[in-house]
This record gives structure tokens, C-alpha cells and sequence, in this order.
């Protein structure tokens, strides 16, 4: 199976961050790509989750929530009972939620997620599952079935 589609979009993003002015217009067009103009320049005040997940999935063709909500995606596709690779995971988390792409897992059984305002950037992060409040896939979209791939990453302290 071919790597999904909006994964190869958000495999480009890596490294962006909030900090810098080409990263802020990095979250400007993520904006912009979710069809919410309005929030253009807020990177540094507004999570932006739900924005890099929005944008990822319009680059690729498919309809996204097109929410600031990180939440939007526990109503949207077909719902999942376990991760697979490339599937959007939601997250329970202080003050809200958190949304990204499941790219895999670790040894103890993290998930490691690809998503972005992970520590105010776009990077691979591991999370416990325990936090995990629904997984879907794009309507439509073949779903991946291969074994998540097992890697490592730190743990993710921050996402807003």
C-alpha cells in the first residue's frame, strides 16, 4: 500500500514552527487552506492542531472538518476501534483536546503521532493512549492496514 496521501503533505511541514516569521506564514496558509481565513496571524495565540490536520487533508483532495476545533474530528469519517497508519487520532489534554496523524508506534506501546502545535511545531511526537479519545479515517479512503511501523520519539509535554 501507497503511503496516504495527506500524510506525504504533512511529511513536508516537519520542522515548522510558530517561533519563526516563515513558520507563522507556514500556519497562515494552514489557515488558509482550512478554508478559515479569520484566523490568519494568531499562530502564537490560537492552537493551530486542528489547522495543520484541516490543511493536510484539503492539500490531499479530501474535506476536512474545516474547524478550529481539535474535537470536530471525534464526528468526522469512519470511526476506528484501534489506531492504523495514517488515521486522524484525537487527544484529551488540559484546557481541550488535540488532534494529529497516527504514524506509528512505540516499543511500550505510545502512539507516535504526526501533527502540528506539538511544542509549537509541526513534529513527530509519542503519546500515551491513555489520553486517546477517538480515531477515524477520511470517508471514502482506503484504510491502511499495515502493522504500525515501531520507532521511537519523546514524548509530548505541550500542545497549545
Amino acid at each position: 500500500m501507497t503511503e496516504p496521501k495527506w500524510l506525504n503533505e504533512a511529511r513536508k511541514e516537519i520542522g515548522v514552527s510558530e517561533h519563526t516569521t516563515e513558520g507563522s506564514k507556514a500556519v497562515d496558509q494552514m489557515w488558509i487552506d482550512s478554508k478559515l481565513r479569520g484566523l490568519v496571524g494568531t499562530a502564537r495565540k490560537v492552537p493551530w492542531c486542528a489547522g495543520f490536520v484541516n490543511a493536510m487533508l484539503e492539500r490531499a483532495g479530501i474535506r476536512s472538518t474545516r474547524s478550529d476545533s481539535s474535537r470536530s474530528y471525534l464526528n468526522y469519517g469512519v470511526k476506528l476501534s484501534e489506531p492504523k497508519y495514517g488515521c486522524v487520532v484525537t487527544f484529551s489534554r488540559d484546557g481541550g483536546g488535540h488532534v494529529g496523524f497516527v504514524v506509528g508506534k512505540t516499543e511500550s506501546g505510545a502512539l507516535l503521532v504526526l501533527g502540528g502545535n506539538q511544542s509549537d511545531a509541526v513534529n513527530i511526537k509519542a503519546f500515551k493512549t491513555d489520553r486517546v479519545t477517538g480515531y477515524c479515517y477520511p470517508e471514502g479512503m482506503e484504510i491502511d492496514t499495515r502493522p504500525l511501523p515501531v520507532g521511537d520519539a519523546a514524548l509530548s509535554v505541550k500542545e497549545s
